[in-house]
């Protein structure tokens, strides 16, 4: 996966230039390169901005009068997205001794590695890590030829409630535009920003990137960005903000200034499912958490984390969590799948 745009030069050199992610905010960067590869690593002083949640971990290790932070991570800041975790050519062995090298040098109380993807996973199969499930809704095409071949799929029932939904757009008005890379103008660059701050200023929140890193990732990756704007009129409503590689399309970033009827799943999901079919894109991951998903033609499928703890009585009982843990996920995931829209045998 070359054109995998999160482990880039021109993006992790984005967030870090903008402040987004420094030691100040919680994110040391100790990148190791070796050899062929380059492996993203962090020494984090709190667990927010990874959506693997382990606080509880944390809370354990302090009752114990133990230290959880620093712990060191191997993730894409800020954005939960499964894919490779380092670049060029590395193998185990080669990871393992610089990270337990850095774990040593950090006084880290371990090593998490977060959505990797399968071929990471095995990669990395022979190091003392733990695997930890969760669920998260990912939309696979099937071959589809246009959005209503997509809906045609559906249960009679559930395609018309789509259907109604998406005409409550236009009738209140709202014109939605999809622009690509050298198409998006700096007016709609300055609309999204400011859609996109509005997101976090409305929860009294900071938002965790500022528009030095968008127009970083505008400059070095145009050819991979989509941006979704809403109108009424010339009125700017909202805007979605995707990235996209070879296979796979991604929402990232959304936000509005006024709250419509249905604007959201418009923006975030069906503007997606309408590029990936037209691109002939093979999946579109829309971003983590919504059971609303489901309804919507999302697939419920399973993520992973690795996880190291080098204090051992915890390394048993964290493995001993996850293990229960994935019980319940993979029920829940199966509860998900019946909760389908589609006709029974075209899923």
């Amino acid at each position: 996966m070359t054109d995998y745009p999160f482990l880039k030069p021109a993006f992790v050199a984005a967030l870090e230039s903008g402040g987004a992610v420094s030691p100040q905010r919680g994110w040391g960067p100790c990148h190791q390169t070796l050899n062929q590869g380059w492996l993203p690593l962090y020494a984090r002083s709190h667990s927010r901005g990874e959506y693997v949640f382990d606080y509880s971990w944390a809370d354990a290790y302090q009752r114990h009068g133990l230290a959880y932070y620093p712990k060191l991570v191997t993730a894409i800041p800020f954005t939960p997205v499964v894919g490779p975790r380092w670049r060029g050519t590395l193998n185990a062995d080669q990871i393992w001794g610089a990270v337990s090298e850095q774990m040593e040098q950090q006084g880290a109380s371990g090593w998490h590695v977060l959505f990797p993807d399968r071929a990471c996973r095995e990669q990395l199969s022979t190091l003392p890590l733990i695997a930890r499930q969760a669920c998260h809704f990912r939309w696979f095409n099937r071959d589809y030829q246009d959005f209503e071949d997509f809906l045609s799929r559906f249960q009679s029932r559930k395609r018309k409630n789509l259907r109604k939904e998406r005409r409550r757009i236009a009738e209140q008005g709202i014109a939605v535009t999809r622009l690509q890379g050298g198409q998006i103008t700096d007016e709609d660059w300055a609309f999204y920003y400011q859609c996109y701050a509005s997101t976090y200023l409305k929860r009294g929140q900071l938002p965790y990137l500022d528009e030095a890193f968008f127009a970083a990732i505008r400059e070095a990756m145009a050819d991979q960005l989509m941006l979704v704007l809403a109108r009424r009129g010339q009125q700017p409503l909202a805007a979605a903000l995707y990235f996209q590689d070879g296979d796979c399309l991604y929402g990232r970033y959304w936000g509005c200034l006024e709250e419509c009827d249905g604007l959201h799943f418009e923006l975030c999901y069906y503007q997606g499912i309408e590029h990936a079919i037209a691109s002939g894109l093979s999946e579109f991951d829309p971003g983590v958490q919504g059971e609303h998903k489901i309804l919507r033609g999302f697939e419920p499928v399973i993520t992973w984390s690795l996880h190291h703890l080098r204090e051992p009585a915890f390394q048993r009982a964290i493995a001993d969590f996850c293990r229960e843990e994935a019980e319940h996920v993979q029920r829940y995931r199966d509860e998900a799948r019946s909760l389908l829209p589609y006709r029974r045998g075209s899923d």
